[in-house]
C-alpha cells in the first residue's frame, strides 16, 4: 500500500520520535542515539519534502508564522517538521531555529507583524523558558496567537502556560493556522 507523505510523517515517523524523545528523558537511550535518530528522521523528511513539493505547486502565501525552539532548547526536529508541513500548505515560516533568545521572538513578531507564533521545546527543562516567552509577547503587546508543541507538553500544560493552542502533532498545527488565517483574511 502506498501511503502519501504526510501520512507517513503522521504515522510513523513523529510516533518514532515520540518514543525516543521518552527514552532519552527516562535514561533508557542516551545522547548519541538521541542525535542518530533525528539524523535518521531528518533524512527521511528532505524525501518527503522533495516528494510534497512535486506533489503541489507553489501557491499564494495563505500567512506569514514564526516558528522557534526555546532559549535553552537544541533539539529542533519537531519544530522542522511543522515548519515543512505548513509551507507545504502554502504559509511563510520565519524559521528562527532552536535555543532562541526571548527578545529575538519578541523583535521579529514585532517587526514582521506576526499573526501566529509557534514555540517547541523536547525538554522537561525547557517548558519555563516557553512560559516566558509567552509572557514577554504579551508584555509587549505583540497582537498575536501563539501555539505550542513539543514532546513534554499536552493540552492542560499549554492552558497553565496560557498558550492560546496545542499542537500535539504537525498536523494540528496546520489546522490551527488555517482557522486563524481563514479568520483574518475574511
Amino acid at each position: 500500500m502506498v501511503k502519501d507523505g504526510l501520512t507517513i510523517v503522521d504515522e510513523y515517523l513523529i510516533p518514532a520520535l515520540d518514543v525516543v524523545g521518552r527514552k532519552y528523558e527516562r535514561g533508557e537511550i542516551f545522547l548519541p542515539q538521541l542525535i542518530q535518530s533525528a539524523e535518521t528522521v531528518k533524512s527521511a523528511f528532505i524525501v518527503i519534502k522533495e516528494n510534497m513539493n512535486l506533489e503541489e505547486e507553489k501557491q499564494v502565501s495563505k500567512g506569514k508564522i514564526i516558528l522557534a525552539t526555546v532559549k535553552g532548547d537544541i533539539h529542533d526536529i519537531g519544530k522542522n517538521i511543522v515548519k515543512i508541513i505548513l509551507e507545504n500548505y502554502g504559509f511563510d515560516i520565519i524559521d528562527l531555529g532552536k535555543d532562541v533568545p526571548i527578545a529575538n521572538i519578541v523583535e521579529t513578531a514585532k517587526k514582521e507583524n506576526i499573526k501566529l507564533v509557534g514555540l517547541s521545546a523536547l525538554m522537561t527543562t525547557t517548558v519555563k523558558s516557553m512560559e516566558d516567552t509567552i509572557k514577554s509577547l504579551r508584555e509587549n503587546k505583540v497582537k498575536c496567537k501563539i501555539f505550542v508543541g513539543g514532546a513534554v507538553l499536552n493540552q492542560e500544560y499549554a492552558d497553565m502556560i496560557k498558550a492560546d493552542y496545542y499542537a500535539k502533532d504537525a498536523q494540528e498545527a496546520v489546522k490551527i493556522a488555517q482557522n486563524l488565517f481563514k479568520d483574518i483574511n475574511e
